[in-house]
């Protein structure tokens, strides 16, 4: 009986197994159709298209998910769990089984986004404030430190950093937690980089997580310098010095962007006059321009994507990078591709979905996997127990009574000669009277 209940358990885990594939399968077809609709080049009518397609394959998930089944037990929705299948012929001879939930609805990422900040000011970059990492600060993702600053010196909190600590953290690896950051500025419309009676103003750009006092270049701008001079300018230093910083101009507005979305900082001094508005908004999306007879700065702090499988916490001592501290459910009905941030999102989505089904699929092929053991190991037993009862049953017959016969006999014999010389001293005593 036994091995029946395992022929049968392998029969359901098969069924779900393939409905699983199946599942997998469209997915990866998902994850092509995320990808293909982040290219900016696609016009709405593709990413229509492209969307379309994609809530078909997650209707379709949502359907295999609720509707295997064996013998009319769902498999796939998350109530098959905690069950045992019992193979022995004693108690507690079981191995328990648990599929977890694949429909849809209970597929994706847990997530944490901070969507970047912006801030300009009057002075030189602050030592102090959110947008600075200072000592004893900190950013700590499922109880692991990202971002940590133990020295005296002050940083600018950067997301890159974060993120490239994240992916390289073997315990957050392990948690199937990952992270992406990116910056990228689109400026207003560009006329000049300031106005006033200033004879010039000096850039200083910081980019990452650099120490406040220590810019990665300087550029001299004035007031006739042209969007084209600007950009010539920004590429040319950051080329010269390794920094990892591009800028272009695009329909006439300044486009600076990170390679993999460092903070970017802007410090403007003017140099002569005393009456200076440093246009930020012309130099970094969201800034605001800015008054001044001396110094003034703008940090553009950029976008991060924290997602795991499991929820997880993130904490945040003196610093501002993320928008909630508790990770954020989206599942794959929450796929938006329309923009190129939407479908970057579901890229994330659907990547985090892949490795839920995966594991459940591990799970599922090592109960596949042990059963047959357990089963062949049964058998051969089963075998071993059916020949000793043959060897006891084969037995023969005859030649045990023979033997059995003739060893009573010589018993008999024995006790009959014991008998008669027990009597011998009794006839000798019995003529002596």
């Amino acid at each position: 009986e036994g091995n029946r209940n395992i022929q049968t358990a392998l029969s359901a885990l098969r069924i779900a197994e393939s409905s699983a594939g199946q599942i997998f399968d469209r997915l990866n077809e998902i994850y092509k159709r995320t990808v293909r609709a982040a290219n900016d080049i696609n016009d709405p009518n593709a990413r229509t298209s492209l969307q379309r397609e994609i809530n078909n394959f997650v209707d379709a998930i949502q359907k295999i998910g609720t509707d295997t089944e064996y013998n009319g037990i769902k498999l796939l929705d998350g109530t098959f769990a905690q069950r045992y299948i019992h193979y022995g012929a004693r108690a507690e001879q079981t191995v328990e089984v648990n599929i977890g939930d694949v429909r849809a609805q209970s597929l994706g990422a847990h997530i944490v986004e901070g969507t970047g900040r912006v801030t300009s000011a009057t002075g030189n970059l602050p030592n102090t404030g959110k947008y600075i990492l200072e000592n004893g600060e900190y950013l700590r993702v499922a109880g692991q430190d990202v971002l940590y600053n133990n020295s005296t010196n002050n940083y600018l909190v950067d997301a890159a950093t974060a993120a490239r600590n994240i992916n390289t953290n073997a315990i957050l690896q392990q948690m199937g937690i990952e992270a992406l950051a990116k910056n990228r500025s689109v400026a207003n419309t560009f006329t000049s980089v300031y106005t006033g009676d200033a004879t010039s103003v000096d850039l200083k750009f910081y980019v990452g997580q650099q120490n406040i006092t220590t810019p990665n270049f300087t550029i001299t701008v004035t007031q006739n310098t042209t969007l084209a001079d600007l950009v010539n300018m920004i590429n040319s230093k950051a080329s010269a010095y390794s920094v990892p910083i591009t800028a272009r101009a695009e329909n006439g507005r300044l486009i600076l962007e990170t390679s993999n979305g460092e903070t970017i900082a802007i410090e403007a001094t003017a140099n002569g006059g005393t009456n200076t508005t440093i246009n930020f908004d012309q130099l970094l999306e969201g800034a605001s321009p800015v008054d001044t007879n001396g110094s003034a700065y703008a940090i553009k702090i950029g976008t991060l994507k924290i997602f795991g499988v499991d929820s997880f916490q993130v904490l945040e001592n003196g610093i501002d990078i993320v928008d909630t501290n508790t990770s954020v459910f989206k599942n794959l009905y929450a796929i938006d591709v329309s923009t190129n941030q939407g479908a970057e999102t579901g890229m994330i989505i659907v990547k985090k979905a892949l490795q839920r089904v995966d594991t459940i699929r591990a799970q599922i092929g090592a109960v596949m996997n042990n059963l047959p053991s357990i089963f062949d190991s049964q058998k051969v037993a089963q075998d071993n127990t059916k020949e000793a009862e043959n060897v006891i049953r084969n037995t023969d017959y005859a030649e045990e009574m023979a033997n059995f016969t003739k060893l009573q006999i010589k018993m008999q014999s024995s006790i009959a000669m014991l008998a008669q010389a027990n009597q011998l001293p009794q006839l000798v005593l019995q003529l002596l009277r």
